[in-house]
């Protein structure tokens, strides 16, 4: 009798319904290449951190030729109105002066006016062609040049340290989805399995095969399963609400890949301590700090030398009343309002500091790395570790099933079985979940966060979501 019992209607709706989220969430299955792919094209953290390292590329762009001759071309048109007094005071004395040398008498001429007024108006118009060319400015060029292609190098490192965290967000949310949802269903599945059970314990009770406290035992085993499988469902649609606004989508998503785990041993320890003395985006940040230094203390020094500089000028007119100038300058500074040798010690002590600070990157990226390394092989033989517990609750549960039907299991013991099931199961998703999170760490830490896809094909144990049926 017992094994014809099938769940009843009520809780079979309602299971129905605690299962509707999965399904709308199937509409559109998103598998994790795909996911990420979708995160970085709409990532607005990610298109700030490329427009950052575009602005810093154009602007080392921009500073490629500098210290080449420059060219400039000038012009000049206008107006002009002319108002002023001439004084003829000199014209008169010239003319009594005549009058008193020469042999022979003048005429009597009229007298000038002390002072005449002269007014015009008219207009002008000029251009000229100017060149200038830097040719030693005491190294102050290429320590220019420099200073802007290690900003484009730094904002690089950033951009690359940006883009390794939110892969890691996503691993954390697609994952955790996926997790959640295998615990939900795991969680409806041992809510069926528990109703048809309690539904048998009430008609022995009827018939008087078990006593009135068994009769609620079932009953209390019944509730915990159902809040236990709302639970999970209000952990699932809060897991898929966080991957959805990562991911900037409207739409329902479901992860389309599974739970995995490779249980074969990672990697050696020094395989990852490579990769990220070359690769990691913090080495690269701080590296490119060092040249940023050193450039400044250059130019610096350049302040202590002489600058030297070729020019030339020529008007824009043909033929030879055309004006030019060309010839050499140079400047040295010898005294100004800042000591130039205290600067050039200031940014000397600025190179040392980004020397020691880069060796104390390298040490503390290796230790990060050995932790990243010995936490994932913790999770996988974690996982390990769970599944005698899975294979001992399998068995427990088939041990207890086929009682009940033989009368030497009771209602109570199958649902414990079944419950303690579900728990195993969910704790070996659990550590698989943990591992996943791990190797995402240590990928980050040894700068090759692109390598996770790769890692994940090759695993040999993956866990789909179960079905109603299991």
């Amino acid at each position: 009798m017992q094994s014809k019992l099938r769940p009843r209607p009520a809780i079979a709706s309602l299971c129905l319904l605690l299962t509707l989220p999965v399904t709308a969430l199937a509409a559109d299955v998103l598998d994790f290449q795909s996911a990420r792919e979708m995160m970085r094209r709409n990532s607005p953290q990610l298109a700030a951190s490329r427009a950052g390292v575009e602005s810093k590329r154009l602007q080392s762009q921009a500073m490629r030729n500098l210290g080449s001759p420059s060219l400039r071309l000038s012009a000049a048109a206008g107006r002009y109105h002319l108002h002023t007094d001439v004084a003829l005071d000199g014209l008169n004395n010239l003319s009594d002066g005549l009058g008193n040398v020469l042999p022979i008498p003048l005429p009597s001429l009229p007298r000038l006016p002390d002072n005449a007024t002269l007014e015009r108006d008219g207009s002008y118009h000029s251009s000229a062609l100017t060149a200038l060319w830097p040719v030693y400015t005491g190294g102050l060029t290429h320590a220019v040049k420099g200073l802007t292609a290690a900003q484009h190098q730094e904002s690089e490192a950033d951009a690359r340290h940006t883009a390794a965290q939110l892969d890691t967000l996503l691993i954390q949310r697609y994952f955790g989805l996926q997790l959640a949802l295998y615990a939900a269903q795991l969680r409806d599945t041992t809510l069926v399995a528990i109703d048809a059970h309690d539904h048998a314990a009430q008609r022995m009770m009827e018939e008087g095969l078990i006593a009135r406290i068994e009769r609620l035992q079932a009953q209390v085993a019944l509730e915990s399963a159902r809040r236990e499988a709302l639970k999970a469902r209000s952990d699932a649609e809060l897991a898929h609400i966080a991957l959805q606004r990562l991911l900037q989508q409207e739409a329902a998503i479901t992860p389309g890949t599974a739970l995995f785990v490779d249980t074969r041993p990672l990697p050696p320890l020094a395989h990852f301590q490579q990769q990220a003395a070359s690769q990691h985006p913090g080495l690269a940040k701080v590296a490119a700090l060092q040249m940023q230094a050193e450039n400044m203390r250059a130019a610096s020094a350049s302040r202590l030398k002489p600058m030297v500089a070729l020019y030339g000028m020529r008007q824009l007119q043909s033929g030879d009343r055309a004006n030019w100038v060309a010839g050499v300058q140079a400047s040295w500074t010898l005294a100004g309002g800042v000591n130039r040798r205290d600067m050039l010690a200031a940014n000397t002590q600025r190179v040392a500091q980004a020397e020691y600070s880069l060796a104390q990157v390298r040490e503390d990226i290796a230790l990060l790395v050995e932790k990243n390394w010995r936490s994932a092989e913790d999770a996988r033989q974690q996982y390990l570790a769970t599944l005698p517990g899975v294979e001992l609750a399998r068995q427990m549960r088939h041990l207890h099933r086929s009682g009940l039907r033989e009368g030497s299991s009771t209602a109570r013991e199958l649902m414990e079985a079944e419950a303690q099931f579900a728990k195993a199961e969910t704790e070996r998703a659990k550590a698989a979940h943990d591992y996943i999170l791990a190797l995402a760490a240590l990928l980050e830490s040894a700068g090759t966060p692109d390598q996770f896809g790769q890692y994940q094909q090759r695993a040999d144990v993956r866990l789909p979501i179960p079905s109603a049926s299991d």
